[in-house]
Order: structure tokens, then C-alpha cells, then sequence
């Protein structure tokens, strides 16, 4: 009876911070890619199973690129899904929206106009989540971080196959007795206005480096018109490679090489959007990004050494040859 009352005092007392700890306002900016309105859905729903606690989106920015079919042709849609389901207000430009909300979830589908999009944001204070591509080469992503920097604002940015929980399992189980090498792959659609692994090719990129972590100094690449390979080695001699899916069967997995085990996920891999989301959360309300922006960049420079090794017929390539 005794241990009942003080689990039922434990939840009241919980209960009881998380109603007097104010909601954070979100703002989006670009409402061309779905991600719009699942986060909205998981954020401001209270009767979703799913729920995120924390933070709700009470403002947008529409956005879009014309040049980008799947922005031109979805921007409007999800525009209105945002306006009508869940009562979000829009407005007329990111200065506005800056001004109704304490942080942004940075949506804009086409990496090209993140930077410029971000400049006001980093220039009202506000913490932003900048959703994939983070860009669409590496010299505005580096503008990114300098201007993060300059302004002292914290970004966040990650595909949300980092926070899978299939992936996740395989990160931090004890079996393998630490990771010597990992495999990702998954789908490999490409758009004409950014670099190939810029559009999704960035989520088994990113599933790479949540197994090993930065510090790859160099990056071979083989690609058909069936499939994309990237081969990267790490300055302590451990060896990852992605794979593009191009055709055939489209799933995301991953494979952790270990000193003690090999370490899969089942395929096809469980993902959501949740755990992406509390990480968001969490992010606006302490200021420290989950993920440091010096790896986030040297994502970026993987995938853009990647493109030179195509070009030079699949040269190794240093990252170097981008960073510098």
C-alpha cells in the first residue's frame, strides 16, 4: 500500500512540472515535404499514442521551390493540411514567423535556399532544427556553422534513421565489444538540382556515422545504374561503406562489424519520426545539440568527396579535397 501511494505521489509531482512547464512555440519554415505534417500530427496531438510532449507548432512560413517537382507539387497541399486540421497560422516571410515563435523546424525540402533561409532565424536568436539536405553543397553548410557560431544559436540537424530504433539497438548493445567496421544501405532517389547522396542517400550516410562516429579521411565510390557504393576509411583504420539503392527492393538496414559479434538490423528496419522528434524537443529546451555540427559538416564533405570520385571514375578521394 505504502510503495502505491509514493508511485501515485511520484506521478502527481511528474505530472504536476510537465502542466507548468510552458510549451515552446514552432515555427516551419517550407511546407513542401511531409515531414510537416507528421511532426505537426506527433507534436499537437495530444491523443496520439505517439505523442511528443514539449513543443508545438503554432506558426509557418509556405515556402517552396517551383524549379522542384516534389516541392511545386506538394507545398500548397500540406500548406493547407497545417491551416485547416491544426489551426497553424501562416505568414508572409521568416521575419514574421521569427517573431510569433521561440525556435524553427527548418523544413524547405530543396537544401539550395537553407542558408539563406536560415540567416533570419540566427539573426532573431532562435534554435533551429534544419531538416535533410542540411544543404545542398558543402561550402553553405560551413556558412551554416560559421553563422550558427558567429551568432552564438545552436542548429541541430539529422535524418531521422539516426534515431531508429533498430539502428539505436545496434549502436549501443554491449555484444559486438565495440564497432571495427559498418554497412548501411537504403534507397537512392535522386533530384537533379543537388549532388546524388544529397537528397536520400544522406539517411544510410547518416546511419553510418551514428554506428562509427566522425573521422573518415577518405571516400572511394562505385556506381552503376544499379546501385550506388561508397567505401570510406577512418583515420583509425576502421572501413565503412553505404549502398545506394537504385533498383530492386527498397529497404534501409545496417550491419555492425564488432570486435566481439556481428550486429544486424532486421530488414526491413523499424522507423519513425518519434525519436527524431524527442531529440528536437529537447534540443529547444536545453540548447545543446545532439549531434555536433563539426560531424553534421563532415557528413556533408563525405558526400561531396563521394561526387568527386564519380567524377574522377572513382578515385579516392581525401576529404581534405573538400574541406580545405
Amino acid at each position: 500500500m505504502k510503495t502505491s501511494m509514493l508511485a501515485a505521489i511520484a506521478l502527481c509531482a511528474t505530472l504536476f512540472a510537465e502542466s507548468q512547464t510552458p510549451e515552446i512555440r514552432l515555427g516551419i519554415i517550407g511546407t513542401d515535404t511531409s515531414h510537416v505534417t507528421a511532426f505537426t500530427r506527433l507534436l499537437n496531438d495530444k491523443s496520439d499514442p505517439a505523442h511528443v510532449q514539449g513543443a508545438r507548432v503554432v506558426a509557418a512560413f509556405k515556402g517552396g521551390s517551383p524549379d522542384v517537382e516534389s516541392s511545386r507539387t506538394r507545398v500548397d497541399k500540406f500548406a493547407a493540411e497545417l491551416k485547416d486540421r491544426w489551426g497553424v497560422e501562416f505568414v508572409d516571410s521568416i521575419e514574421a514567423l521569427a517573431s510569433k515563435v521561440d525556435a524553427v523546424l527548418l523544413e524547405s525540402v530543396d537544401g539550395r535556399p537553407h542558408l539563406e533561409q536560415v540567416r533570419p532565424v540566427f539573426k532573431a536568436k532562435k534554435r533551429v532544427f534544419v531538416d535533410k539536405p542540411f544543404a545542398a553543397s558543402y561550402r553553405d553548410a560551413r556558412e551554416i556553422v560559421r553563422l550558427s557560431r558567429d551568432a552564438g544559436v545552436p542548429f541541430f540537424s539529422s535524418s531521422s534513421l539516426r534515431y531508429a530504433a533498430d539502428l539505436q539497438a545496434i549502436r549501443t548493445s554491449e555484444k559486438h565489444g565495440g564497432i571495427q567496421g559498418a554497412f548501411t544501405f537504403g534507397p537512392e532517389n535522386l533530384e537533379p538540382h543537388h549532388p546524388d547522396l544529397f537528397w536520400y542517400g544522406i539517411h544510410a550516410v547518416e546511419m553510418l556515422y551514428t554506428l562509427l562516429g566522425p573521422g573518415c579521411e577518405q571516400v572511394t565510390r562505385v556506381r552503376t545504374d544499379s546501385a550506388d557504393t561508397v567505401v570510406g576509411r577512418w583515420k583509425d583504420g576502421r572501413i565503412g561503406t553505404m549502398r545506394g539503392l537504385i533498383q530492386g527492393k527498397q529497404d534501409y538496414g545496417a550491419v555492425a562489424f564488432g570486435a566481439k559479434a556481428v550486429l544486424a538490423t532486421p530488414v526491413p528496419m523499424t522507423s519513425n519520426y518519434r525519436g527524431l522528434l524527442v531529440e528536437i524537443v529537447k534540443f529547444f529546451q536545453t540548447g545543446v545539440p545532439p549531434v555536433d555540427p563539426a560531424e553534421t559538416l563532415e557528413i556533408i564533405a563525405f558526400m561531396e568527396a563521394a561526387e568527386l570520385s564519380k567524377a574522377r571514375g572513382g578515385a579516392p578521394v581525401p576529404l581534405a579535397d573538400v574541406t580545405r
